[in-house]
């Protein structure tokens, strides 16, 4: 697969399903803020067995390895991860895909972030689509976050909505609300809103075989509205460096909306041609590769224990300060 570097981004209106039209010249601002940390080009992604040998010996002997944790996103659920979740089990990883509520941004952030607070040692936050709206506000104060991967993701900054982050391509803005959704009505009154079979097909997870691309249609979990028009109230990227996965084939959030997210964040590019908005179930081996590569850079932050026995490398000395 070939990568390529994407420099354009518009708006993405939700208005019709009480998510907030995003102002045409806010993603001028956006693109104005920032360039990506690096943009990365690369051919095919590399097999799951060369992931799990990098991954088992890329970080320094008797180091501390983090735990994963992946977060999903709207219409999907944790059922998303299975590819990744296999490679990095397979490389001695504690890795969690844990629900997302998928109630409204404040709660499910709250949601992750108690999650967070269970974990031990180093964790690297991963998050898809509106997922990573999830992990933007999560992570924030959270000492144990060492590194954050949006997989074809939003990264809003504190104030934005994830409605606003679709970009003017996107079919959710092309679309009428009506040929995109079925609504339905939560308990406390909120609407619901599930993709159409043909959008989820055609559009959400148009690099998948149809007969699997079906399946996953009716097993989707619905959004509430308010996870589009909740604001942001964080913006852990600012201080947690980050990792960027966009796929050219999204019709959902648009390679140049995410492009435009990614340099604001100074994050680690990579840019994979093709793909879908479900490119880490499609294509799980090149989304691996962009986490294994925010976890090897945890070699030199030897910052959590590294045995808890005499016969680590620092027992009875204080570890080093991280560098990064």
């Amino acid at each position: 697969m070939r990568h390529l570097r994407l420099d354009r981004t518009r708006r993405s209106p939700w208005a019709t399903v009480s998510v907030v039209v995003l102002a045409a010249a806010t993603f001028a601002g956006i693109s104005a803020s920032g360039a990506p940390a690096s943009s990365k080009n690369a051919s095919s992604p590399p097999p799951a067995s060369a992931l799990v040998h990098s991954l088992r010996t890329c970080l320094a002997s008797g180091q501390v390895k983090p735990t994963v944790v992946l977060v999903h996103g709207a219409w999907a659920d944790a059922s998303s991860w299975r590819g990744e979740v296999a490679v990095l089990q397979a490389a001695g990883y504690d890795v969690r895909a844990i629900a997302n509520p998928l109630q409204n941004l404040t709660t499910d952030s709250a949601y992750v972030a108690d999650y967070l607070k269970t974990i031990h040692g180093p964790v690297v936050l991963v998050g898809h689509s509106y997922g990573g709206s999830v992990i933007t506000n999560a992570a924030a104060g959270q000492a144990n976050v060492r590194r954050l991967v949006y997989v074809d993701a939003t990264a809003p900054a504190p104030g934005q909505t994830t409605g606003q982050l679709s970009g003017a391509g996107s079919v959710v803005a092309t679309m009428k609300p009506a040929e995109l959704f079925y609504r339905t009505t939560e308990p406390s009154g909120t609407p619901e809103l599930y993709l159409k079979e043909s959008v989820f097909i055609h559009h959400f997870a148009s690099d998948l075989p149809q007969s699997k691309a079906k399946v996953l249609w009716a097993s989707q979990r619905g959004a509430s509205t308010a996870v589009f028009d909740t604001p942001s109230t964080a913006a852990a990227w600012k201080k947690i460096p980050s990792w960027y996965f966009i796929s050219t084939g999204d019709q959902i959030i648009t390679p140049a909306s995410e492009l435009a997210m990614a340099g604001r964040a100074h994050s680690h590019v990579t840019v994979f041609h093709g793909g879908s908005h479900l490119t880490l179930i499609s294509h799980p081996d090149a989304v691996t590769a962009v986490i294994a590569s925010a976890i090897c850079s945890l070699r030199r932050l030897r910052r959590w224990p590294v045995s808890a026995g005499p016969a680590g490398p620092y027992a009875g000395r204080a570890l080093p300060r991280p560098r990064a």
